[in-house]
């Protein structure tokens, strides 16, 4: 498992957020699980661009952050299914008005984007 080398810095609430969302899938798999899709095949065919590993990495650290919870049934084949805290369903507010935000700001955020892409 990854190892931290760098101290993070902590000193605001801002450094705070970031480190627990940092990564490029966790708003989304926060946004999906509370739309009910819960299966990490589910979140898998949500989110097709990620691999499985990046997924299962990041749903860990959401985890480990206490945001998610992760419940294992005693089956075969085993299943599993991630809910969301009361601590990760504070966070839905703050992603959906980061959402409409972007919304409301598309044309410029896209026209920003892709001028930096390479042609």
């Amino acid at each position: 498992m990854y190892e931290r080398k760098i101290t993070p810095n902590l000193n605001c609430g801002l450094d705070l957020i970031g480190e627990v969302l940092y990564g490029k899938w966790k708003i989304r798999l926060l946004w999906f699980i509370e739309q009910g899709h819960k299966r990490p095949s589910e979140l898998q065919r949500k989110i097709p661009d990620a691999s499985r590993r990046v997924l299962n990495i990041q749903l860990k650290e959401l985890e480990d952050h206490e945001l998610v919870m992760k419940k294992i049934y005693p089956v075969v084949p085993p299943k599993v299914e991630y809910s969301l805290t009361d601590f990760g369903k504070s966070l839905i507010p703050v992603i959906s008005a980061l959402g409409r935000w972007g919304d409301q700001h598309e044309d410029r955020l896209r026209r920003v984007i892709l001028k930096r892409i390479p042609r």
